[in-house]
């Protein structure tokens, strides 16, 4: 049997690769649906809470607002620690072996949540223990993406990378549309997985049963064929950096700390308001303001990510087409435009008033979508190969703490000062991109 498995899975390390003088496109892109699969499980893992908080009080669990957002936050938490741990992996592990472990520890969050959601009396300390191992699907970025790009030539890799973390986010909107409807179906239930909850439902006498642990038992089979794809399939490209501190040569550059400045209004601003989105909706314009005129946060929580998503995979032909550098610059004005009329809707006085906000953060995600892929094209162009690999990790990594981040300050603070200040800092990155990537004579343009 052994020996079966191993004819099938083949060669993991291949003996030479390097895409700009010989590219075998078919194993590159193979290597892009098949992590690109896995990578999409784990933005479904990190944002499980996100769908999970926003309910949890109609479960009956006896939470405070800042409770719940810091359950939304401490994934980001997590997920940003991680992020850093695996920039470093890809050429220790190879991607082989970085993808397949990675898809197996995601039945940790998806199966403790399944069994948590179920009991209201399940004590808190367990809760912040499940969301902060929610963080290990949002570690995987930074070591799936320069395992990707490896694969690529230059030329591609802004549309490959767009792809993969396209494609990947549309795990924030798969999770946020789909676990409400989920849940209303009998699929994991009875004395194996569990009996139905009773949620209250408002305007109407009584409670309705729903199954809140089909929101984490439904994602265990795609985790399982995830592995065994990633075993199989995937092969790992021989790139020298066989110790660790090999690859901290890339915090001497200054453009690292640039694109990690860049990378954190990108996708900080993405991740951080897609993990608060929904309390952000129900806090501002929910039930306990206006009673059953309120709008319910998850039924529209999932557009954020959606369009942020679509916006990434559209941009990154663009970036590679007209440069990362000038397409960055476009995106954080667009935040900084997008942040400020967001601001102002945070005291409506009525539901009608809804429209506008939504428009207004709908204009965010799509502005940071864009920023994410063009982001991914300048990295490649702007650091060899190797150190391009180490530094779309380290950034990824730090801007993985946006939801942490947004969904801590949001915790206690005033919604309007916050997204004011975004503006702010967004605008500085506007200059930055446009300092040293876009302007003519830039020092690197990209």
């Amino acid at each position: 049997m052994k020996k079966v498995l191993d004819t099938l899975k083949g060669q993991e390390w291949l003996d030479e690769w390097d895409p700009e003088e010989a590219w075998d496109s078919k194993l590159a892109w193979r290597t892009l649906t098949v992590t690109t699969f896995a990578l999409t499980l784990c933005f479904i893992a990190w944002f499980l809470v996100s769908a999970l908080a926003p309910v949890m009080a109609d479960l009956g669990f006896e939470l405070s607002k800042g409770q719940l957002y810091w359950l939304t936050a401490l994934p980001g938490l997590s997920g940003g620690i991680l992020r850093i741990v695996w920039t470093f992996l890809p050429p220790i592990l190879g991607t082989r072996k970085l993808v397949t472990y990675t898809t197996g520890l995601l039945l940790f969050p998806f199966v403790g949540w399944a069994l948590a959601i179920q009991s209201p009396t399940t004590p808190y300390w367990v809760l912040v223990v499940l969301a902060l191992l929610a963080g290990i699907g949002g570690g995987a970025f930074s070591g799936f993406m320069p395992s990707t790009s490896y694969f690529f030539p230059r030329a591609k890799q802004g549309t490959a990378l767009g792809i993969q973390a396209g494609v990947g986010n549309f795990g924030v909107s798969i999770v946020q549309l789909f676990t409400p409807w989920l849940v209303t179906v009998f699929v994991f239930g009875g004395f194996l997985f569990g009996l139905p909850q009773l949620i209250r439902v408002d305007g109407a006498e009584g409670h309705a049963e729903v199954w809140y642990q089909n929101a984490g038992w439904f994602w265990v089979p795609f985790v399982v064929l995830g592995v065994m794809l990633s075993c199989v399939v995937l092969r790992s490209v021989p790139v020298k950096a066989a110790k660790i501190t090999d690859q901290f040569d890339i915090f001497r550059n200054k453009h690292t700390w640039i694109m990690t400045v860049l990378y954190v209004i990108t996708f900080g601003t993405f991740s951080g308001f897609a993990a608060v989105f929904a309390l952000l909706i129900r806090g501002t314009f929910g039930p306990d303001k206006f009673g059953e005129e309120g709008i319910y946060g998850l039924s529209f929580a999932f557009l954020g990510a959606l369009v942020g998503s679509v916006a990434r995979i559209v941009a990154g032909p663009v970036a590679d087409k007209l440069g990362g550098g000038i397409v960055t610059v476009v995106s954080c004005l667009g935040i900084t435009a997008a942040c400020v009329v967001t601001a102002l809707q945070f005291n409506p006085s009525s539901p009608s008033q809804f429209p506008l906000f939504l428009f207004s953060m709908l204009a965010v995600f799509f502005f940071a979508g864009v920023g994410n892929a063009s982001t991914f094209k300048q990295m490649p162009m702007i650091f060899e190969r190797r150190q391009a690999g180490g530094v779309i990790g380290w950034t990824s990594g730090i801007a993985a703490f946006g939801p942490f981040v947004f969904g801590m300050v949001l915790a206690t603070a005033n919604p309007e000062v916050f997204f004011l200040v975004w503006s702010v800092f967004s605008l500085v990155g506007a200059v930055l991109a446009w300092w040293y990537y876009a302007r003519k004579n830039a020092e690197k343009p990209s």
